[in-house]
């Protein structure tokens, strides 16, 4: 079957056509979330290399802002434009600005080329998930966004490996090398099988909602970042960032409820069921980055292992959550029932982070093992359900805003999660390594000197006393976080129970909007262009049908709650 589709004519998504659309989805989604992972193991010497121990947080936060701001963007002008060009210049600005990382000499340069690949990550991310609803309807959806959801996994083991490998045997600048030829890869993969059709914008553009939500989106992370730090909460810089906040989140209020064609509709909010999944992924992801963010360092430090080990001991949390994410998508699509899944998923994650507390630096490795097993087994049963369930209560021409917005939240709660809870990480480890190097001898000069440029491979040429110190201090700092951690999670639990279920739709975005005609009816028509009996100028009339009847049936009022016990 050719991939070509001529102008004029709607797209037919034969299961081929379908699985070949699918591969670019991976491969993009493969590039996304190997740098991610590579760069949590790199990062104790990176910031050791380049001179910012004490900032470290700033290369996570930096990448979680930029993808958090351009993720309403690339959800809306999806919809409005198509996903296709949208998704190529995403893989193109994600791979650019892998060259420049590598490229980096100081760490701050370091830092804005990382905040320019998250403008391309966020892409990848968002448009990925609403390609998909676009072509699979939701009651099929699970076994699609599962196997999404265990490349996430795939690339977390094989990316704290790669990246723990480069540290050890070749140079840090590899984990951005490696980047190159698998965005190459992507862009072509892409470029020849994502056929998409592409739009003309017939409303104005939002742009003044665009530049308000990333203004206040970028004081938000500022204003928590220099909130956590000591004595924090009283600087004048920190309500100044504060005040910015407020200013521009009314300012974004005021043009929502005006624009012509917002670029997150407010009456999004008056969705209850959108409403509770996306606090659900918020909580979920306030606790989920800040504990991803920093176990690999902990690892490393504290537990004395080199950054190839410290990426293999992560294997255990993306087995579970590889396992758990493929399962329940597969049970989502052969039982139409969703609701325990992010229950259980919230009550193990729970356990887990209850179980972190009493990480130490004589923790048995097969504890810590079991600990992200459980962590990962609850993330799973979480992360792709939740998305099915937003995209499933709204209609077919707000799948790309409402995934974006979903998706925005959770990332805010992310970049929020790292700014506050890395801030308590690091202003106690700052507090701890300098009692350490100063009983040491060191004065407070030469201490700070040696806090920034300190990293694994130098930690074992130290006298002992002192690296049983350092050890100890990782140790003590991180382990307590957990607790601010873990009534978030209750609060996603609480959430998880009150979810509304409504049936999960047949019928996939583009069918729904009149773009594609799909399932057994795309068969036939595809056999008999193929055999040059017909050209197909429209969707049949029982298709128009079932976009009405998709688009009454995912408006909040019109659907029932029904019971969902499996």
């Amino acid at each position: 079957m050719s991939t070509a589709v001529k102008a004029g004519e709607p797209l037919l998504l034969t299961q081929k056509r379908i699985w070949i659309i699918f591969s670019a989805l991976i491969a993009g989604m493969m590039l996304s979330s190997l740098d991610q992972t590579i760069v949590s193991t790199a990062m104790p010497t990176i910031v050791g290399k380049l001179g910012g121990v004490e900032h470290q947080t700033w290369i996570t936060t930096a990448y979680l802002l930029a993808t958090t701001i351009v993720m309403p963007i690339y959800g809306k002008f999806g919809d409005i434009l198509g996903r296709r060009n949208l998704f190529l210049a995403a893989i193109a600005i994600f791979t650019l600005a892998s060259v420049g990382c590598a490229l980096a000499t100081d760490f701050w340069g370091f830092v804005i080329f990382r905040a320019i690949q998250g403008l391309g990550g966020g892409g990848l991310m968002i448009l990925s998930q609403a390609i998909i609803a676009d072509i699979v309807p939701a009651n099929e959806r699970g076994k699609y966004m599962g196997p999404l959801g265990a490349i996430f996994g795939l690339s977390a083991v094989a990316g704290p490996l790669l990246g723990g490998y480069f540290v050890d045997h070749l140079t840090w600048e590899w984990a951005f090398y490696i980047n190159i030829p698998i965005g190459i890869i992507a862009f072509i993969v892409a470029f020849f099988t994502l056929t998409l059709p592409s739009k003309k914008a017939d409303k104005k553009m939002d742009f003044m909602g665009v530049a308000f939500l990333s203004i206040a989106t970028t004081c938000l992370i500022f204003f928590t970042d220099f909130g956590g730090k000591s004595d924090g909460w009283t600087s004048l810089t920190t309500w100044t960032w504060g005040a910015g906040l407020i200013a521009s989140l009314a300012l974004f209020i005021f043009t929502e409820a005006r624009a012509q064609d917002p670029i997150i509709p407010l009456s999004l909010f008056k969705n209850r069921i959108f409403l509770n999944s996306t606090a659900i992924g918020f909580v979920l992801g306030m606790g989920m980055f800040a504990a991803l963010a920093f176990v690999p360092t902990f690892l490393q430090m504290s537990s004395g292992t080199s950054a190839a080990e410290s990426g293999l001991l992560m294997l255990p949390m993306m087995v579970g959550l590889m396992g758990t994410s493929i399962w329940s998508g597969l049970r989502m699509t052969k039982t139409g029932k969703y609701k325990a899944f992010p229950i259980v998923g919230s009550i193990l994650t729970i356990i887990a982070m209850l179980w972190m507390t009493t990480l130490s630096a004589e923790t048995p490795i097969w504890v810590i093992c079991a600990q992200l097993f459980v962590f990962g087994a609850g993330l799973g049963l979480i992360m792709q359900i939740v998305v099915i369930v937003v995209q499933n209560s709204v209609p077919a021409a707000q799948l790309g805003t409402a995934t974006s917005t979903n998706n925005y939240f959770r990332e805010v709660g992310s970049a929020l999660g790292v700014a506050v809870f890395g801030a308590m990480f690091t202003t106690r480890l700052a507090t701890s390594l300098k009692v350490v190097f100063t009983a040491d001898g060191a004065s407070a000069e030469q201490a700070g000197s040696a806090m920034s440029t300190l990293d694994p491979q130098e930690l074992h040429k130290l006298p002992q006393a002192v690296q049983d110190g350092i050890i100890n201090a990782y140790a003590d700092s991180l382990a307590p976080v957990f607790w601010y951690l873990i009534p978030f999670m209750v609060i996603a639990l609480i959430l998880a129970l009150t979810m509304k279920v409504i049936p999960l739709s047949g019928t996939s975005g583009m069918v729904a909007r009149g773009e594609a005609i799909g399932g057994e009816e795309a068969l036939r028509l595809e056999a008999e262009r193929a055999a040059g009996k017909m050209a197909v100028s429209e969707p049949p009339a029982a298709e128009s049908a079932a976009e009405g009847t998709d688009t009454l049936l995912l408006t909040e009022d019109a659907p029932k709650e029904t019971p969902d016990k499996p």
